[in-house]
């Protein structure tokens, strides 16, 4: 889809192409639709960060909370998004190996007791060394950095897949 077709879109078809980019988090598109028609791709990007930056604390954990846990067991049975089952399998997170898959789980657990939320990682051009690498640095820190480092992977995230969906 073109720049151009994104801004003719009525309200609503533009909130159910884009409503699943911030993942179960339709109100991000909600937010982000009255900015069009936007002047270039950067500004759509904007728009959709902007709309989660600008949102109440109560409504950014929400969407924290509502991302699964990488490799997990929801990823395993196919209960998550479709972008972030094909996001996870492009950074090798399908193809771990038993001990992998343990450090993961582990590494999981931990950070959710810690924090009381899912690591966050935007895994795209990622792999699955770099993403243990991470979560291993990660886990030790305060909840304070690391609900903004969440806050800040999800941005990337949706960046990163609105980048896929709208083609310059």
């Amino acid at each position: 889809m073109t720049l151009s077709e994104v801004n003719a879109l009525t309200r609503a078809e533009f909130v159910a192409r884009f409503g699943d980019i911030a993942e179960h988090s339709k109100w991000v598109a909600e937010t982000a639709e009255p900015q069009r028609p936007y002047a270039n791709d950067a500004a759509m990007v904007q728009a959709f960060q902007k709309a989660i930056l600008d949102a109440e604390p109560s409504r950014q954990n929400a969407l924290i909370l509502a991302h699964p846990d990488l490799a997990g067991r929801a990823a395993l049975l196919g209960e998550v998004a479709d972008e972030s089952k094909n996001e996870q399998k492009g950074a090798g997170l399908d193809t771990l190996t038993a001990d992998e898959f343990e450090r993961f789980h582990a590494l999981n657990t931990a950070y959710r007791t810690r924090f009381g939320f899912p690591f966050i990682f935007a895994v795209t051009g990622a792999t699955k060394h770099q993403i243990i690498d991470a979560f291993e640095n990660r886990v030790g820190g305060t909840l304070a950095e690391e609900r903004l480092t969440a806050i800040a992977q999800i941005l990337r995230i949706v960046r990163f897949r609105l980048e896929a969906r709208v083609v310059t």
